[in-house]
């Protein structure tokens, strides 16, 4: 485990191949059974708030990196009048799923798929009105890259806007961030701080760096629902391996605790491209 400027990372533990297994596989699965299409805090409601945040209502065309099932994007065309959507990811189970759920609401005309590494997502220069992304940069080897990425595809003017499970302001032990890594499949993690330093070395103007405030009482909702409503459905996704589940809800309450204790967040941020 090292430190590196803006937060921590696992070393060589967990790369592209280990995370696109989490979303490929059961894990991916339960988080979905818990926090719905929209897998990431806040659902509806942050989605909402972060595109009021970038003025993005009735834009052109975003594209969504990591876009997972394609919920961030359904979102944006029907709620926000967002014209066009692209969206990028690694994985392609996440992808085929949300091409099939794009067809069955009869948005596939406005929303397309690409299976890329989103630190290369091959789309061109100055392509997008705006980037996008919820909950899932933390699931990056590169965020330089990724930063990087999102500042070329996007264009002059345009905006960044995402969410992303971020380091909190008080320090954590190299036990509790070996944990908290080990058990979300996360590479590294960045801060606060740490994004805006990214996006400003792209050429990018920080409108805003904040935290959402939602992450405990978020985390206690999802425990909330397995133990009195989800429990059958989750043993289900887990071959009915009782120790498991509860093995991945001390994990859940571990996120919890440290979210009180103020050594992790949701992150929102909102950029725009220089130029």
């Amino acid at each position: 485990m090292l430190l590196h400027e803006g937060g921590w990372c696992m070393s060589n533990l967990v790369g592209l191949d280990e995370v696109k297994a989490v979303y490929n596989g059961a894990e991916g699965d339960l988080w979905e059974l818990i926090m719905g299409h929209q897998i990431h805090i806040g659902g509806f409601r942050s989605s909402m708030d972060l595109s009021e945040r970038a003025g993005l209502a009735g834009a052109k065309h975003g594209v969504d990196l990591c876009c997972c099932n394609g919920a961030g994007m359904r979102f944006l065309v029907r709620f926000r009048n967002v014209q066009k959507m692209t969206g990028v990811d690694a994985a392609k189970t996440v992808i085929d799923r949300g091409r099939d759920r794009c067809f069955e609401e009869e948005l596939d005309k406005q929303i397309e798929f690409v299976h890329s590494d989103v630190t290369h997502s091959s789309l061109p220069d100055n392509y997008t009105d705006f980037v996008w992304g919820e909950d899932a940069w933390c699931y990056v080897v590169d965020k330089p890259a990724l930063i990087r990425e999102a500042a070329r595809i996007v264009k002059p003017g345009g905006k960044i806007a995402f969410t992303d499970w971020v380091l909190g302001n008080v320090s954590m032990s190299d036990d509790e961030i070996r944990r908290y890594l080990s058990f979300m499949k996360f590479p590294n993690v960045e801060s606060l701080e740490g994004y805006p330093k990214l996006l400003e070395a792209s050429g990018c103007e920080v409108i805003e760096a904040s935290d959402t405030g939602r992450f405990d009482p978020y985390v206690d909702l999802y425990l909330d629902m397995v133990d009195k409503q989800l429990t059958y459905d989750a043993l289900r996704i887990l071959n009915f391996d009782t120790a498991m589940l509860g093995a991945v809800a001390g994990e859940m309450k571990f996120l919890g605790e440290l979210a009180r204790a103020g050594k992790i967040a949701q992150g929102r941020f909102v950029a725009r491209k220089k130029g």
